[in-house]
């Protein structure tokens, strides 16, 4: 069964930063690709940010220059780095991942369970 567990979210003021981290039970190469979604209240889960087994990377609009993803493949780990908070940031932040390309979001294998990013202004 392969887990994702998340971590590294908290509370902080606008402007700072934050890491997630998102560890997977296996090695991460094994997946497609890896992805970072947040979800606020009210609101649709969105993209922030992927990256695929080859590298490269995308990101969304709204986090592009503020947000990095970056990737541990010795602590099969992918990271969220996030600079510039705003307090639009503000959401539960996911990891997700899949072995198949273009496969629906509903329809994806695996996903963590979210932490929690709050940012004061």
């Amino acid at each position: 069964q392969v887990q994702l567990v998340e971590s590294g979210g908290g509370l902080v003021q606008s402007g700072g930063s934050l890491r997630l981290s998102c560890a997977a039970s296996e090695n991460i190469f094994n997946f497609n690709f890896m992805e970072w979604y947040r979800q606020a209240p009210g609101k649709e889960r969105e993209l922030v940010a992927r990256i695929n087994v080859g590298g490269k990377i995308n990101y969304a609009d709204f986090v592009k220059g503020r947000f990095t993803i970056s990737r541990d493949g010795a602590k099969n780990t992918v990271y969220l780095h996030m600079n510039s908070l705003k307090s639009e940031d503000t959401a539960v932040y996911y990891c997700a991942a899949d072995r198949d390309l273009g496969v629906p979001i509903s329809e994806y294998a695996y996903w963590g369970q979210g932490t929690q990013v709050t940012v004061s202004s």
